[in-house]
């Protein structure tokens, strides 16, 4: 591992290296879970008026002064205003008008006092409660106001985010959003060993190919799209060349699992020198998936995992996100990095850096038993890895560590 870089110098380089991708304009309505690849402004002020927080009434605040159960103050009701109407009127003091939640307040009040702490009157009412200027009163465009940036670029298009477009009025079939691309990924799983799950009797020797389901299934959850399998990466050269080139001509992203280390079948390396790649780095001083490998081919980029399940996981979370935030724009790909408290021991010394799986669950972080980067069973439940720096002895209970949520 002499030659290998460390985990943040390959995070820059990925940053470095990823190609942007292109955009395209689509409409509001079939945006959902696309990135914004540019800001949008508000044509509108939200809301486009003063309005009312609750049902009360809307008056003068200095008419109010020294109001009590004991020495109501007595004000005229010249209207009542339900949510979607208009009133005209400047009220005057002395006078209030009754409302509803979401009615406009009208000109000349300042303050809204709610039915509780009133007689509830129709044509007079009685206030039994003091209240100071804009008091239960929403300003126009306390929301956001005209011209205000309502969603930055890099914005995903969750339902909330497209609730904010909607509220501005620009949800119409003619309304249209510029959005990145969504990235496409190929994935290449090497070894003769491999097997898909049609085949039984499982033959001996051979094992069930689980590494393309993981990506294809963390890729569409990550919002891209996961290209259907191009071919399976035979332990040859020629063969795994042809694979590969033919899934950087369909793909924005390609990513490849096995074939990285030093045995005598691990062939990516080879096959991707073979098709004139640009080795960006190979290999990572980290544990599980250390001889981890990126490159372009035509400038496509090319991740190359390890086989080991677990090993291929771990290093798609900490490398492939960044590698598609950068691509697509979408900053809240990358995974939350915070500290958190260990809930068990971990027994093992950490010679290099190394990322194990755990569960996090209010605020403290349980380690499942089994971290062989070939075991998914105890990794099936985890939702997060736990960074160990290098050189750290055994970890117990109570010590405080660095998580990434996955």
């Amino acid at each position: 591992m002499e030659n290998y870089i460390t985990y943040e110098r390959a995070i820059e380089m990925i940053q470095q290296a990823a190609p942007s991708a292109c955009t395209e304009k689509v409409s509001v309505r079939q945006a959902a879970g696309r990135i914004l690849a540019e800001p949008v402004f508000s044509p509108i002020s939200q809301p486009p008026f003063p309005r009312s927080p609750l049902d009360g009434y809307a008056f003068h605040a200095e008419d109010s002064k020294g109001a009590s159960k004991d020495t109501p103050v007595v004000l005229q009701v010249v209207d009542t205003i339900y949510a979607g109407e208009w009133c005209g009127k400047t009220i005057e003091h002395g006078q209030a008008v009754r409302l509803m939640t979401g009615a406009p307040i009208p000109a000349g009040c300042d303050c809204v006092l709610r039915y509780e702490d009133t007689d509830n009157g129709r044509d007079s009412v009685q206030l039994y409660v003091e209240l100071k200027p804009w008091s239960n009163y929403c300003f126009a465009g306390e929301d956001f106001q005209a011209g205000a940036e309502l969603l930055p670029a890099g914005t995903r298009l969750t339902g909330i985010a497209l609730g904010a477009l909607a509220a501005a009025g620009l949800d119409r079939d003619d309304e249209y959003v510029t959005v990145y691309k969504r990235l496409t990924c190929a994935i290449v799983c090497t070894g003769d060993e491999l097997v898909g799950s049609e085949v039984r009797p499982l033959p001996p020797g051979k094992i069930y190919s689980s590494n393309e389901t993981i990506l294809r299934a963390r890729i569409g959850e990550l919002g891209m799209e996961a290209l259907p399998e191009i071919g399976r990466g035979e332990d040859d050269v020629d063969r795994l060349a042809e694979v590969i080139s033919q899934a950087v001509a369909k793909a924005d992203v390609v990513f490849t699992t096995g074939g990285v280390s030093v045995g005598d079948k691990d062939y990516v390396r080879a096959a991707l020198e073979k098709i004139g790649a640009e080795m960006v780095f190979a290999g990572v001083r980290l544990k599980p998936g250390s001889p981890f490998m990126f490159s372009l081919v035509n400038g496509v980029p090319v991740l190359s995992l390890s086989g080991n399940p677990f090993a291929a996981y771990a290093t798609f979370e900490l490398f492939g996100r960044e590698l598609l935030a950068s691509m697509s724009g979408a900053w809240n790909l990358r995974p939350l990095v915070f500290q958190a408290v260990l809930a068990s021991d971990f027994t093992k010394s950490s010679k290099g850096r190394r990322f194990i799986r755990g569960i996090f669950r209010d605020g403290a972080v349980t380690l499942p038993d089994g971290h062989s980067s070939g075991q998914l069973g105890s990794a099936a439940l985890a939702n997060c890895l736990v960074d160990i720096p290098a050189g750290s002895g055994p970890l117990h209970a109570g010590e405080t560590v660095t998580v990434h949520l996955l």
